[in-house]
């Protein structure tokens, strides 16, 4: 195993440790956890690690430099309290992430191989945490066991010394957007070749080690963020993309009984920009997704505790605010892409769903869009990253046409693929208008928008025992019109970085796992990110998002404390604790002034290549065609002209369905069987 920090760097983050666990009992050594940060980050492809070895010798520097590696861990803790977490300081704040690093090495510890090899996890004893396969499950609860037969083989994946010159449609990336255009296409006739950037994982190889899956499934190992940090942004990098490591959440964006009545017309709003949808063809869109998906409301078994939780705190919050908006609020089960029951393919509420179903109980794009495309002829090519378009010569007032996709593989080699009948680009909101600006596409990477994340974790009473990690980790949601709140949980490495808190009090909020209880804001910030050399600059307003962000937090605390909770922890950067007697909307007014104060993320990127019939505000015309490209299509949540405010993954696939169902690039002849069986 390579170590991709060196002696300096292992040294400060073990003093790091000693500081951060200060007069707690750990349960692994502080070397362990150095040990254990070195192995994730060992598999991290990119430039994260370094980025993140720079950031220990700038932290070093601001606590001490070599007092803080010399000085006793009493000294250590005092200086990251004074300089870390009580500053205000937009660098001191960006530097105190770093405590997520270290957290996840202790929490993320894992020994050998497989579950059983942890069946002593020292880590997990302590926090009293079980395994999956050392769970007992109970007459009428569901099983947790693989359900074989929906994956990808590896068969169906190309090696790289099997790459074609040329295909007909070339379709950069496998998720969402890029899944469902490869399915229409291929069964029109295409010649179809799915190139995707990240590894090939069947559901067979998909473990419950954190640290593994959340290095290799995820974009910068699950740590990307904004230029400025203030945003972390998780995307998917495998083949079946944010899907495989999504909760599988299932809304449309507009829709009776499940949207707030007061909440904004998503398609009104795109129409009044220039961007309008077909109506009626988006439902059917919605409904051929959701059949081939088999999206129901979730079984209320699978959510236990943590579900309930949500629920029947916002009914007694909004009994008790006598607000109508309240009342008007949808608060219920999520549909999910989960099963279908019929088959005996239902969730097995593991609760790993962010770092992929072990049990192949999900179905992602790689367990049912990419499979029809298969079936139909396509071919995947995994670990293979688009650069840029490749055009043919211009011709004097005729649009450009895309020739072919210039790739590099892992080991830095380069080859060009000819695309003999167009190009469709769906690798993601950020991959998309970054391939895309790469080739010479003006306006990409412009107008993005992000539905951000927050949590609230909350403390229930000593005889109100949660295990909300024994259940789906996202079971209900309530859409209070201008932003969603939405009950979620986590293993325990990911529950570790989330949780709010410093030195015993971090690890006194850990070591009551079992009475925790977690949910989180979902706000929308529309069209307030640029592509910037790459990177995402995003900031949100101090008139519009971060009051929405204060007043949504704030009414999540009270839900939680309609609900029976003692304490609750919101995200903030110093880590402080809420009791129900505080003045909880004050207290937001005061802990909230910038991004920094607080622990944001998002996994819904949005636009940066805008739908717009006027080229001049947007990068594709209303079907998804690239403006001035004759034979180029954009099918991913890039498109979206405006925030759509709920989970992504169902409007993105919709997109994708009502790009491609009417054979965007011609029709193919095929052969019949008698010319097939002869040739």
């Amino acid at each position: 195993m390579r170590k991709p920090f060196n002696w300096l760097q292992a040294t400060i983050l073990k003093a790091l440790t000693e500081a951060l666990f200060h007069r707690v009992e750990m349960v692994i050594p502080p070397a362990q956890v150095v040990a254990n940060i070195q192995h994730q980050f060992s598999m991290v492809e990119g430039g994260k690690p370094r980025e993140i070895g720079l950031t220990l010798y700038l932290l070093c520097i601001v606590l001490g430099g070599p007092f803080f590696l010399l000085f006793e861990p009493k000294w250590r803790a005092r200086r990251v309290e004074k300089r870390l977490k009580r500053s205000r300081n937009d660098l001191m704040q960006d530097l105190a992430r770093v405590r997520g690093v270290i957290y996840a090495g202790y929490y993320g510890h894992w020994q050998g191989e497989s579950q059983d090899d942890n069946r002593t996890n020292p880590v997990f004893a302590d926090i009293g945490f079980t395994l999956p396969c050392h769970r007992v499950r109970g007459p009428g609860e569901v099983p947790i066991t693989p359900f074989p037969g929906r994956d990808l083989t590896a068969q169906d994946i190309l090696g790289h010394d099997s790459i074609p010159d040329s295909a007909g449609v070339i379709v950069i990336g496998s998720g969402a957007g890029g899944a469902v255009a490869a399915a229409n296409l291929a069964a029109q006739g295409q010649d179809v070749l799915i190139v995707e950037a990240g590894p090939f994982f069947p559901s067979s190889a998909i473990t419950h080690e954190e640290r593994r899956m959340t290095a290799r499934l995820f974009v910068d190992g699950g740590i990307q963020t904004s230029r400025d940090h203030d945003i972390v942004v998780f995307q998917g990098r495998c083949v079946g993309g944010s899907t495989v490591i999504n909760n599988g959440i299932c809304l449309r964006v507009n829709q009776e009984g499940s949207t707030h009545p007061a909440a904004k017309n998503v398609f009104a709003e795109w129409a009044a920009l220039g961007a309008p949808v077909d109506e009626a063809r988006f439902t059917r869109a919605y409904e051929t997704v959701e059949r081939r998906l088999s999206v129901l409301p979730i079984d209320p078994k699978s959510g236990r505790n943590n579900g309930p939780h949500l629920t029947d705190g916002w009914r007694a919050y909004a009994a008790a605010s006598g607000n109508p908006a309240d009342s008007d609020a949808p608060a219920t089960w999520f549909s999910k892409n989960y099963g279908p029951d019929g088959i005996g393919a239902n969730c097995a509420y593991c609760g790993y769903c962010n770092t992929g179903c072990p049990y192949g109980r999900k179905q992602g794009a790689a367990q049912s869009f990419l499979l029809d495309a298969r079936r139909d002829g396509a071919r995947i090519l995994a670990e293979a990253r688009v650069e840029r378009i490749r055009w043919q010569p211009e011709l004097d007032g005729e649009d450009r046409v895309a020739e072919g996709v210039d790739v590099v593989l892992p080991n830095g080699r380069k080859r060009f693929i000819r695309a003999t009948a167009g190009v469709v680009v769906a690798a993601g909101a950020l991959a998309s208008s970054r391939i895309l600006d790469k080739s010479g596409i003006a306006g990409a990477g412009q107008g993005i928008s992000l539905n951000i994340a927050c949590p609230v974790v909350a403390l229930m009473p000593e005889d109100k025992e949660m295990r909300a990690w024994d259940e789906d980790q996202m079971a209900t949601y309530v859409d209070c019109g201008d932003f969603l709140i939405e009950s979620h949980f986590q293993p325990p490495m990911s529950m570790s970085t989330l949780m709010p808190g410093w030195f015993r009090r971090h690890a006194r909020r850990m070591r009551n796992y079992n009475r925790l209880a977690s949910a989180g804001v979902l706000f929308p910030a529309d069209r307030r990110g640029r592509l910037v050399n790459g990177g995402l600059s995003f900031k949100l307003r101090d008139d519009v998002e971060l009051p929405l962000l204060r007043r949504a937090l704030a009414t999540l605390c009270k839900v939680h404390f309609a609900a029976g909770a003692i304490e609750v922890y919101p995200a903030l950067a110093r880590g402080q604790t809420l009791t129900p007697d505080d003045d909880i909307d004050a207290f937001f007014e005061d802990a909230i002034r910038e991004a920094d104060d607080v622990t944001l993320s998002s996994s819904h990127p949005q636009g940066g290549n805008a739908r717009n019939e006027d080229p001049a505000m947007g990068v594709v015309d209303l079907d998804c065609r690239l403006h001035g490209a004759a034979n180029v299509l954009v099918t991913d949540a890039s498109t979206f002209t405006s925030c759509i405010r709920v989970n992504a993954q169902l409007t993105t696939m919709a997109m994708a369905h009502y790009a491609t169902e009417d054979a965007p690039f011609g029709p193919v002849e095929r052969p019949t069987r008698d010319e097939v069986a002869s040739a």
